[in-house]
């Protein structure tokens, strides 16, 4: 599904990409890129999947959620 303003996600998907991935990784995970847009790292032994552009983050052994945030809170709470 396209998204409404390309351009847009064009010029921001990468600085998204960088600074998730930047705060997943202070967190002490090590973090992979799977293609242009999706992060994985593993958490609990399970994989977790973010879409940083869309803010949307799911695995196993998280709460499904959108914003790097959220996911930022859950995986620091432990």
């Amino acid at each position: 599904m396209a998204r409404l303003n390309q351009e847009r996600q064009k010029r921001l998907e990468p600085l998204r990409m960088e600074n998730a991935k930047a705060l997943i990784e202070s967190c002490g995970f090590v973090v992979s890129v799977i293609g242009d847009k999706t992060l994985i790292f593993v958490y609990n032994g399970s994989y977790v999947t973010v879409h940083p552009y869309s803010g949307w983050c799911s695995g196993k052994t998280i709460k499904d959620c959108r914003g790097i945030d959220n996911l930022i809170q859950q995986i620091e709470s432990e």
